[in-house]
């Protein structure tokens, strides 16, 4: 029972990236203007970036886009929190952030 529990959960995990490729536009954009985490810049950012491993980091949204806060490393886990254009989150509450 387990094991089939298991194998629908990736099968959909499957279904669910396949739709999202055959759903998304051919190129991908980076979100145009300057994200900052801890004060360091990111011109243009796109893509996943580590927030602080001990302190809880500051994210500066100035981009064009929403960046979103996930709990673990590498963008892995779940979303906790979303830091729309023009936004200052202190303490972005993760370990990591996703901006497209």
């Amino acid at each position: 029972m387990r094991e089939t529990r298991r194998v629908a959960r990736v099968l959909g995990a499957c279904a669910a990236a396949l739709t999202m490729a055959l759903a998304a536009p051919g190129t991908a954009q980076a979100a145009e203007g300057v994200l900052f985490i801890d004060r360091a810049p990111v011109h243009d950012p796109s893509g996943c970036y580590p927030l602080g491993d001990f302190v809880p980091s500051e994210v500066a949204n100035f981009t064009d886009e929403t960046a979103f806060v996930w709990s673990g490393p590498n963008c892995d886990g779940h979303v906790t929190g979303a830091v729309p254009p023009g936004q200052v989150v202190r303490p972005a509450p993760g370990m990591s952030l996703f901006i497209q």
